[in-house]
């Protein structure tokens, strides 16, 4: 099972401090533990939402609503995205996360979808087919 685990933003790395150079190193010690469990497939941090944008869909139009973003509650400062046997296996290893941040940290952890989770069709084939491009390309 594929699970994205998602460091929630605070005003910090809103505000775009940096981490120091102490949590910068607790969190490669830990990487580095998922990297030779073999659980880790992606992490990164993301900059702060003033830096990003926002596309809003409405029917066929789109609109792109520049950052930075109101309630930081739901925003994502970083990721990982860790292959694991169950939900109960990826809260252990985020258990022994180092705190993201220095003003509280809060991680999310969701299921990715499968291929298999859906009915087969052109779609899947589709999807299949890019998967299969995009693992040649690495």
């Amino acid at each position: 099972m594929r699970f994205m685990v998602i460091v929630k933003a605070t005003k910090d790395s809103e505000a775009g401090v940096m981490p120091s150079e102490e949590l910068l190193l607790a969190m490669g010690k830990f990487n580095e533990e998922m990297v030779n469990a073999g659980i880790m497939l992606a992490g990164d941090g993301l900059q702060p939402s003033k830096k990003g944008v926002r596309i809003k869909f409405d029917g066929e139009k789109r609109s792109v609503v520049n950052g930075p973003f109101a309630d930081t509650n739901d925003l994502v400062a970083g990721f990982w995205i860790i292959q694991v046997k169950s939900l109960a296996e990826a809260i252990e290893w985020m258990k022994r996360c180092p705190n993201p941040h220095n003003d509280g940290g809060e991680l999310e952890i969701r299921q990715l979808y499968e291929l298999e989770d859906f009915a087969p069709g052109e779609g899947i084939r589709l999807h299949e087919k890019l998967d299969e491009e995009m693992k040649a390309r690495k």
